[in-house]
């Protein structure tokens, strides 16, 4: 065995020789080394880590260390040490997306053409992490791709915006009034009449309208068709009670539409247009007053508020909800191919003498999006039946909460052959925070088989900014991939031939498929708040396959030889029974079924943690078993790709490294010698892709990762083996 001496033991050698030697008269005495660095002086005896490896069983096997960049290129102490122990390393952030994309798209490459330079001439390889990921991305730069697309008006051009009308040819009168006259409403006009003049203006006033919009530095415009016996002026007020302007506006023995503009000093949305004439002496009539303001011109579009309209395989079903009688609930079941000119398309099957006309019912459902009464729509879709056949159109919260009875203007009647069903319409009153539009199919009362295809369901938005359509959104971020890709490959210069091609995909909750796990996702609410507003997912832009997208990229523009594995963590749970595992495996034979898609590899993060409380370790220990053996049946390369271990003490609680006992790291130690014995007597020799401990050393107490927590093979800063080291040497020795 080569030794490697300690440098505290070294120092505390020299001291020993130093003390010796000042005089010979000195008599001689013993200093008793202390306990804690005498318990680790077999270490010494230790060689490097990778020279434990056995090539000839394990072919392709590398191991690998997670590295700081900047730490790496000073080519002091983390370069020497790395080199000796490692054939491989794993850059901690330097080759992600944010480390390298600017707020303006420009992508600068120098730390990692860097660290190439030096990995390659210390004969050291490179593990890519990562090509795609949610987190650390340029959400600034991403999000600023896919805006709102600017509209071309004319400048000058202005929409006059309505903030409230009283039409007292429909209704009464309902305003507060001031005074001695009482105005009343009279064959649909509001009729005020006074027989003499008051000493003030303002002894006759009411409000002639109420629940005015107004804002704060706007100029409103206050138009009211009035006529009177008498011609004169009165005083008009907009405002409220705190805040007012007012002005006169005339009045003749003609009906006239009369205007003034008054600017608001305040922002309300109660606020009242009052009259005030005490010095009237006659009667005068409104029909109507309107008060508005104009806007900079705006561009009237619709907004598809349906994900996947055109039921792609692959794509999310979640807004195509069927109900058939006795059943739960469950997504459409896309028909590829069977609607119109080959579209894709979806069927219910009604049942045989209903009771009600909603035994069977299938739902469009926007779950993201509450529906305002009077909310203008367009939708659209393709149908027929088996047979001839009524229905009924409702309006519903989400699918079974009934809202109305009445949704489309006209409902479908189907025939056997496809029809197109358009109709522009807007959300009755009674359907306010509606989310779904119930189609009842079993209006007839025998059993048929219903059809529906490329169903669309817009909502009329306007403004001088359009939304990209989610086809331009994908082509737009498919180009901001390729650009990143094609960067990374050509920054690398074909030395990095393997990749996390995928990060972190699962969500670890949300049933797809057989009830394996979505996908992470903001836009169907699989991840937190917080994630949503700090991630960007690229998945909710190109779709489910977007996996597909990036590992076509990859191959397009890497080296030869490359391998792509998806890499996700939490794929040893034992709370879920490695149900995450089992969906990830999923994901992948679903990405693959397409015949051209290939992940070559798996990655397993293993971020674990010993539990001091044998039961707790023992159900740990089986999954992480378990984790192996599903690993092994999936013919993939299996990477072990960020490992390292924390520790939790008998209570159940994170132990901080200062407080570590000899007898947790030696329990420590041995997990790795588990767990790495476990990798190589399950997983198949040719499918060995090696394992990477992501933090060598432990971690500083004010890191992100992990803070103040015993992970490392050896100390924070000096250095030093730690037991641990031991157990990892000896699980790679394979010693019992």
């Amino acid at each position: 065995m080569k030794h490697t001496i300690n440098i505290l033991a070294a120092c505390f050698l020299l001291l020993i020789f130093a003390v010796s030697c000042v005089d010979d008269s000195i008599d001689f005495f013993e200093v008793e080394k202390p306990e804690s660095i005498a318990e680790l002086e077999y270490l010494n005896d230790y060689d490097f880590l990778k020279s434990y490896v056995d090539r000839a069983a394990s072919p392709n096997f590398k191991l690998g260390a997670g590295v700081t960049v900047s730490e790496y290129l000073r080519l002091g102490h983390v370069y020497r040490v790395m080199n000796s122990n490692f054939d491989m390393l794993t850059a901690g952030n330097a080759m992600k997306y944010s480390s390298v994309v600017g707020d303006n798209g420009s992508m600068n490459f120098g730390s990692v053409i860097q660290f190439v330079e030096a990995a390659r001439s210390a004969g050291i390889e490179i593990y890519g992490h990562t090509l795609v990921w949610h987190s650390q991305q340029n959400r600034n730069y991403l999000n600023r791709l896919i805006a709102d697309r600017e509209i071309e008006v004319d400048p000058d051009a202005k929409d006059e915006v309505v903030d409230g009308f009283k039409d007292y040819r429909v209704e009464g009168f309902t305003g507060w009034v001031g005074g001695p006259v009482q105005p009343v409403v009279e064959d649909g006009r509001l009729v005020v009449t006074s027989t003499e003049a008051q000493p003030n203006f303002w002894d006759v006033q009411y409000h002639v309208a109420n629940g005015i919009s107004i804002k704060e530095d706007t100029r409103h415009k206050v138009t009211i068709r009035i006529k009177g016996t008498s011609e004169a002026s009165i005083t008009v007020a907009l405002g409220t009670w705190g805040a007012q302007q007012n002005t006169t506006i005339p009045i003749t023995q003609e009906w006239e539409e009369v205007s003034v503009e008054l600017n608001s000093t305040v922002t309300a949305n109660d606020a009242f247009v009052m009259l005030q004439s005490g010095h009237y002496v006659g009667t005068y009539e409104i029909e109507w007053v309107r008060v508005t303001h104009e806007v900079a011109a705006a561009v009237t579009y619709y907004v598809n508020q349906l994900e996947n309209s055109e039921m792609l395989v692959g794509g999310s079903m979640d807004n195509f909800i069927v109900r058939e009688s006795g059943q739960a609930d469950v997504p459409g079941a896309i028909l590829e191919g069977e609607g119109p000119d080959g579209m894709n398309a979806i069927k219910i099957n009604s049942v045989d003498n209903p009771a009600n006309p909603w035994d069977t019912q299938f739902f469009i459902y926007t779950p993201n999006k509450a529906w305002e009464a009077g909310e203008n729509y367009r939708i659209s879709f393709w149908y027929k039946a088996s047979a001839e056949a009524n229905s009924e159109s409702q309006c519903h919260g989400a699918p079974g909460s009934y809202m109305h009875w009445q949704m489309l203007p006209q409902n479908p009647q189907f025939t056997t052959e496809w029809q197109y069903y358009e109709a522009t319409s807007t959300i009755p009153g009674q359907g306010d925070g509606m989310r779904s539009i119930a189609f009842n199919l079993n209006v007839n009362p025998t059993a048929i088989t219903y059809y529906f295809a490329n169903i669309v369901w817009e909502s009329e938005e306007s403004g001088n900014t359009i939304p990209l359509s989610p086809e331009e959104k994908a082509d737009t971020l498919t180009y901001a991939l390729r650009n990143w890709i094609s960067g990374m490959m050509q920054a690398t210069d074909g030395y990095v031939k393997e990749w996390d091609v995928v990060n972190e995909p699962l969500a670890g909750q949300g049933n797809v498929g057989e009830g394996f796990y979505d996908l992470k996702s903001a836009v169907r609410g699989t991840v937190s708040e917080e994630a949503a507003e700090n991630s960007f997912y690229w998945q909710d832009y190109l779709g489910d396959d977007y996996v597909r997208v990036a590992v076509k990229l990859a191959r397009e523009y890497g080296p030869d030889g490359l391998k792509l594995f998806v890499n996700d963590y939490n794929l040893e749970s034992f709370w879920d029974d490695n149900h995450k595992l089992k969906s990830l495996i999923y994901w992948i034979d679903r990405w693959e079924s397409d015949g051209v898609t290939v992940i070559d590899g798996i990655g397993t993060q293993m971020h674990v943690s010993y539990h001091m409380d044998p039961a707790q370790q023992a159900v740990r220990d089986a999954h992480i078993i378990q984790m192996f053996e599903l690993l092994a049946e999936t013919g993939k390369f299996i990477k072990i790709t960020e490992l390292d271990m924390g520790l939790i003490d008998e209570d159940g609680n994170t132990v901080r490294t200062a407080d570590v006992t000899s007898e947790q790291h030696r329990a420590m130690s041995d997990h790795y010698k588990f767990i790495i014995q476990k990798y190589f007597e399950i997983i198949p020799a040719n499918l060995q892709y090696g394992i990477t401990h992501w933090s060598p050393t432990d971690s500083p107490q004010g890191s992100s990762w992990r803070g103040g927590e015993p992970i490392g093979l050896w100390t924070e800063s000096t250095f030093r083996r730690k037991h641990t080291y031991g157990g990892f040497a000896d699980g790679l020795a394979g010693k019992e």
